[in-house]
């Protein structure tokens, strides 16, 4: 195999190994022999596409068809995207090292909406027509996926087709249909409305949105009869015999997560009114602890890991939790293997748990209570009382712990001043904890308690989607006012505190509520030099307030009217033509009372 970058320029570019392929786990296969060719994309750096499990789940099961070969593709950084341009270097596969405009599709997996610039870096790199309605026949065809297509409307001028759900379920069959058509002599339009077809399909070329003068949403219409007017989100009803990765790629170098995953369970019972993957993944459904054991244990064989997470939404709610780590340890703990528990209730179960499989000394506990005071925690669901937390504190100081990270979100809605105020009030309190109960000549060090806020953000189909959000001004005020909270508390040295940033979280919930017309504001930002926006340092929310002017200056829109506007329970929204599973009349019966 050649590689597309000469070594010349491997040697001009940070961490070269991003793009040279060959990983153990990756799978090359002979073109000839295949009838497909997808490219799998994860529109950021390596190291944090290949963190990703979905990435790792559908690279295994696209390769698990023998008449399919898929191959990987990340956003180059800065360095290699200056030299592409320069030598007219094409965006290329990891696995074959080939044009990405070669292949049959390009499908992209949108993790969060900060990455929707590197969406146009991706193409435009590999040389394919950004706007979807100027593709030609032979470009690949553009097929999105994942957490951010439960509202795709903002990147629909970019792609074909979007999936909405989980790959498992009709993955096979759209590759088949793609492949029948293909057969027959049929066009790229042909087979567009064959896979609308399909559930979990939406083809955005078929649709068309109409806007009230107030530039709400008056209508949506078909463009192409026969076509579902509604898409119905695909789940995998059972995970006992759905496809896992036990071979899964071993990156060259450290990513984000650099280890084993064992995802346990999907879906969440908790429903809390503020979170998204609550309310869209469905009913809790579980892989049996037995099998996790086996999976664990060839995934480990194959990789060399030395670690193996868990993976789920919640994993306290896993009903075998305490049967599958005490397997684990059994079977693993000869190996030195370390085994990691992310979110964990803080309960005593739990803390049972974390003190079996963690050094206590080294690491932290994350607590996350969302918000300050009581009431707000109900406003927002989140069924946590103070008594819980500290009860949890209590034993976790009691177990040897004495690192405590707690999270917190800012602009929730009916927040008042002494919401925020109570956020400094819980930490002090969970500190004071530590002091009553660890005697002195037992501790190992003073306590050490992280408190991180983050801004609220509404997302579809959440009991919350209809609210307004904070202003940058507001966000920076209610920050400010917490770190005063924080100071003004008798164990305040004990405490650090640090927030996210402000500009960051207005763009990301106006591209989460945005409707179709936001992809001429995401264009020119790319064209303008947008990129790696969830990335602090390459940030320049000028480019976005300029690109926002530009399109909207003539009929007086704004990001406000994406982002900070409250909706009215009728208006029309941009998602509502998907049927994820929850109804509106059930998120309106869970909003909160303003």
């Amino acid at each position: 195999m050649n590689l597309a970058l000469s070594e010349k320029t491997l040697m001009q570019v940070d961490k070269p190994a991003r793009y040279i392929g060959n990983e153990v786990g990756s799978i090359i296969k002979e073109k000839s022999k295949v009838a497909i060719r997808f490219a799998l994309c994860f529109p950021d750096l390596y190291e944090i596409g290949m963190s990703n499990l979905g990435i790792q789940i559908l690279y295994g099961l696209l390769n698990s068809y023998d008449d399919v070969w898929c191959e990987r593709v990340f956003s180059p950084q800065h360095d290699l995207e200056q030299i592409m341009r320069e030598q007219k270097i094409p965006l290329f596969s990891l696995e074959s090292q080939e044009s990405i405009s070669q292949f049959d599709f390009l499908g992209i997996t949108i993790q969060y909406e900060m990455c929707y610039s590197n969406i146009l870096q991706i193409l435009d790199l590999a040389g394919i027509t950004l706007l979807a309605k100027d593709r030609r026949e032979d470009e690949p065809l553009i097929i999105g996926g994942g957490p951010c297509c439960y509202n795709p409307e903002p990147l629909v001028d970019f792609f074909d087709l979007i999936y909405i759900g989980e790959g498992e379920v009709m993955l096979r069959e759209l590759m088949d249909k793609y492949q029948a058509n293909r057969e027959n002599g049929g066009s790229r339009e042909d087979f567009l409305y064959e896979a609308a077809m399909l559930a979990g399909v939406y083809v955005p070329r078929f649709y068309e949105v109409e806007y009230h003068e107030d530039h709400t949403i008056a209508a949506r219409r078909l463009l192409r009869a026969g076509v579902p007017m509604q898409v119905k989100k695909v789940a995998c009803p059972d995970l006992t015999d759905t496809f896992y990765p036990t071979k899964p790629i071993v990156p060259f170098i450290q990513t984000t997560h650099d280890r084993g995953v064992l995802e346990i369970m999907r879906g969440c019972p908790r429903k809390c009114r503020f979170c998204q993957a609550g309310h869209v993944y469905g009913k809790k459904r579980e892989r049996k602890a037995e099998d996790l054991v086996v999976i664990a244990e060839e995934i480990l064989k194959n990789t060399g890991y030395d670690e193996i997470g868990l993976s789920s939404l919640s994993s306290s709610d896993y009903s075998q939790l305490k049967e599958l780590t005490d397997a684990l340890m059994d079977r693993l703990g000869q190996t030195r293997t370390n085994i990691s528990l992310p979110s964990l209730r803080i309960d005593s179960i739990s803390l049972d748990i974390m003190k079996k499989v963690q050094d206590v000394r080294k690491s932290s506990l994350t607590f996350a209570p969302e918000a300050g005071s009581q009431r707000l925690r109900e406003v927002i669901g989140k069924g946590l009382t103070e008594e819980t937390i500290l009860t949890g504190a209590r034993a976790a100081f009691s177990s040897g712990w004495r690192r405590v990270k707690l999270y917190f979100m800012l602009g929730l809605p009916t927040e008042q001043e002494e919401d925020i105020l109570a956020i400094g009030d819980l930490a002090n309190k969970i500190t004071a904890e530590y002091y009553d109960t660890v005697p002195k000549s037992e501790r190992l060090g003073k306590v050490e308690i992280g408190v991180s806020t983050s801004f609220f953000v509404p997302k579809p189909f959440t009991p919350l989607q209809w609210a307004g959000q904070a202003t940058v001004e507001e966000f920076r005020e209610k920050a400010n006012l917490t770190r005063q909270g924080i100071a003004s508390q008798l164990n305040q040295k004990s405490i650090k505190y640090s927030w996210h940033e402000t500009n960051e979280s207005i763009l990301e919930a106006a591209m989460a509520r945005g409707d179709r017309r936001l992809g001429a504001v995401i264009l020119w930002a790319y064209q303008n030099g947008a990129r790696f926006d969830a990335w602090g340092e390459h940030q320049n929310p000028a480019i976005w307030e300029a690109a926002f002017k530009a399109i909207f200056a003539e009929n007086r829109l704004d990001i406000a009217f994406f982002a900070t506007r409250e909706r009215s329970p009728d208006e029309i929204l941009p998602w509502d033509f998907i049927d994820c599973g929850v109804s509106k009349d059930y998120l309106l019966a869970q909003r909160p009372n303003r």
